[in-house]
């Protein structure tokens, strides 16, 4: 017998209202929160570590304490984001963008508020979408196929055009590059590894965290090294008026916040796509429909932490989508929490749509009020936290460089994943202070594998058929649209194809150049090395290959040729400045000889990290590296250097080795001598 929509709300309400329950759902909250603000491990690893704890609950409790940490680790991760430049998860790569600025212009406070305040009603959104969408959704989603699937893919790729601003084919270049990485390992179709280099650690393919973590954490880590201060020189406002302006912005742009939430419930019911991509859709969306934002975006806008922030709170009801309908995962999470509904029984499907529609409005509930109580929680204590902002920046880097590290390490528990950081590290920085955009690299990376895969379904099951269908002609064709927009606007700039003309004048090389013939030497050899793979392997690495290259000799020689007259016209205020899709690179009055020696001892610094850990272990390496590095660049007293480094140690050991228990590789020591080693899960 079914029950009513009402009427099961009404009890799922009732029956989540137990103590025991919200007791759950508060662990759980309190849990996500912590995870969401060490970078790198996300939802995923808190998912799989609480499992084993709802064998024993029942499926309220269970639900609710799961549910409760995946909703709220888009709400804390925030923090790192705004006031570091270092996304907590994947999801808040593109609240870096302006949350970092704000907060170096003083107004973390106001940022967080915004942030939190977004995410709040965002979450809200996600669930009242999910709410009312669940019942009726499902004649929708059984129509969703991999042609369809292909075709948001498709169209989340071409946001590359939105997130490139100012240098459109660098973008694309950037884009193209990504993903070729993303078809490193072994190709699904025909099992031929493809770009391992020998490595048995890429034959699963690169992970996401060290990447993100090397491209847009490092790099800012970098910069804050550098220019040798604080993120910021003084707070702009005090704690309640930050948080009081952060709370009226949010308000202020509700049509923003709704169409964030609104946005992150949809692009989480489509499987695959997930929150890797979201924050950067509702970034570029907000910043097409804002009518000032070329010269606002990147430079601390708050518009642009409202739209991501809001959209990747809804993340989690949208992902339950497609779970709770037809079993089918919306995220990696998912498919953990899909393992409990057989732990307890239930069968997802028409069941959770008719008999357990109680259970499944439980999970809407838990939901909301986790995304209560997180923005509350964070809400609370914002004003403090943005007075991190003004601490030493040797009071900063040690903490948040460990963090990182074992962050991007605890992706797949493989020395891979530290060198994958270091070397993207260095790409990161590079690209950042050469002006390419690096947001596209991150895109074209999480949709490459998608639209291979979705390629190769498509076309087995419906030959070339699938490209007639309705929604995708409908999605291809606004894939074109936004694509072309900004070449088009380039072109309109310069006054049409004849006034490109005017601008080509003397070739001009400047040593900036050099990361193109970089860039055209990696595409190049990927391109060779895919021509001896089977037809299924190379068709897909050698069409973007093929399309990199001449995107990346197009815009070398638009730099090169045009050069000195468009530089000429700038001086001369004849040219609009567009916005540049990325943070500014700000290195204080430092000379460009300064620059390049501190950059060398930054990273430095990372490789003496790795170099101590392969010695002698994570945990003895912490107290190890905060000395050095605190005595080295800040000479700090010994004192609150002991201080610094115990806590800093009691808390890794705590937490990641006897709490999340991650199992550390062998160190050189432990192998040399076995009976010396002491080294904790070493």
């Amino acid at each position: 017998m079914d029950i009513s929509v009402l009427g099961a709300a009404s009890d799922a309400i009732i029956g989540l209202a137990d103590p025991f329950r919200l007791f759950m759902l508060g662990c759980g909250v309190l849990f996500g929160l912590f995870l969401g603000i060490v970078p790198g491990i996300g939802g995923l690893a808190g998912m799989a570590l609480l499992l084993p704890f709802t064998f024993t609950m029942d499926s309220y409790a269970a639900f609710a304490m799961l549910l409760g940490m995946s909703a709220v680790t888009g709400t804390s991760d925030t923090i790192p984001a705004v006031l570091f430049g270092v996304p907590g998860t994947a999801g808040a790569q593109a609240t870096v963008m302006d949350g970092n600025p704000m907060a170096k212009k003083g107004e973390a406070g106001r940022a967080l508020s915004a942030a939190f305040t977004s995410s709040l009603f965002g979450g809200l959104v996600g669930a009242l979408l999910l709410a009312l969408t669940v019942p009726v959704l499902r004649p929708f989603m059984l129509y969703i196929g991999s042609p369809e699937l292909l075709g948001f893919s498709v169209f989340g790729i071409a946001m590359v055009a939105v997130l490139s601003g100012s240098a459109p084919l660098r973008g694309l270049v950037a884009a193209g590059i990504g993903v070729m990485i993303s078809m490193i390992g072994a190709d699904p179709q025909t099992g031929t590894l493809r770009y391992t280099m020998g490595s048995f650690y890429l034959w699963d393919g690169l992970p996401i965290v060290p990447l993100v973590l090397g491209l847009f954490a490092l790099p800012e880590l970098a910069d804050l090294a550098i220019k040798r201060s604080a993120i910021a020189s003084e707070t702009k406002y005090d704690t309640r008026k930050g948080m009081s302006e952060g709370f009226h912005d949010a308000l202020k742009n509700w049509w923003l916040v709704l169409r964030g939430g609104g946005l992150g419930a949809g692009v989480g019911a489509i499987p695959g796509l997930g929150s890797s991509v979201v924050d950067w859709i509702a970034y570029g969306w907000a910043f097409q429909s804002t009518k000032d934002a070329d010269k606002t975006f990147g430079k601390g806008d708050v518009r642009g932490v409202i739209a991501p922030e809001a959209a990747n709170n809804a993340i989690t009801a949208g992902s339950l989508v497609p779970t709770i309908a037809f079993g089918v995962p919306g995220s990696a999470s998912m498919a953990i929490l899909l393992s409990v509904f057989l732990i307890h029984g239930l069968v997802p499907g028409p069941e959770m749509l008719t008999t357990n529609l109680d259970v499944t409005y439980s999970m809407v509930w838990s939901i909301a009020i986790a995304n209560i109580l997180g923005a509350g929680l964070c809400f609370l204590f914002s004003g403090q936290l943005a007075k991190i902002a003004v601490l030493r920046y040797t009071l900063i880097l040690p903490a948040v460089l460990i963090f990182v590290y074992v962050g991007a390490f605890q992706s797949s528990r493989n020395w891979g994943d530290l060198y994958a950081l270091l070397i993207f590290a260095v790409v990161g920085w590079v690209m950042k202070q050469l002006r390419w955009p690096r947001p596209p690299l991150v895109l074209g990376f999480v949709l490459g594998a998608l639209i291979e895969r979705y390629m190769f379904i498509s076309t087995t099951r419906y030959g070339f058929e699938w490209m007639l269908r309705p929604l995708v002609i409908v999605l291809f064709t606004m894939a074109a649209i936004i694509l072309a927009g900004p070449l088009i606007r380039h072109i309109r700039a310069l006054g049409g194809f004849k006034g490109i003309v005017s601008y080509i004048g003397a070739p001009r090389l400047e040593w900036s150049d050099l990361l193109y013939l970089g860039v055209l030497a990696l595409a190049g050899v990927m391109v060779v090395e895919a021509l001896q793979w089977p037809w299924g392997a190379k068709v897909g690495p050698l069409s973007v290959g093929i399309m990199t290259l001449s995107f990346c000799v197009f815009s070398f020689l638009n730099q090169v040729f045009t050069r000195s007259v468009q530089q000429a016209r700038a001086e001369a205020g004849e040219i609009r400045h567009e916005v540049h899709m990325d943070t500014a690179v700000d290195h204080g009055d430092a000379t460009l000889k300064i620059v390049a020696i501190r950059a060398a001892r930054f990273f430095a610094f990372l490789v003496l990290f790795i170099a101590m850990m392969a010695l002698v272990g994570l945990i003895p390496t912490v107290p190890l590296f905060v000395a050095v590095f605190m005595r080295i660049e800040g000479r700090e007293k010994w004192r609150l250097i002991a201080g610094y480094a115990v806590t800093l140690t009691l808390i890794v050991y705590l937490v990641f080795d006897q709490l999340l228990r991650i199992p550390w590789p062998q160190t050189f020591l432990g192998q040399w001598f076995p009976a010396m080693t002491i080294i904790p899960s070493v």
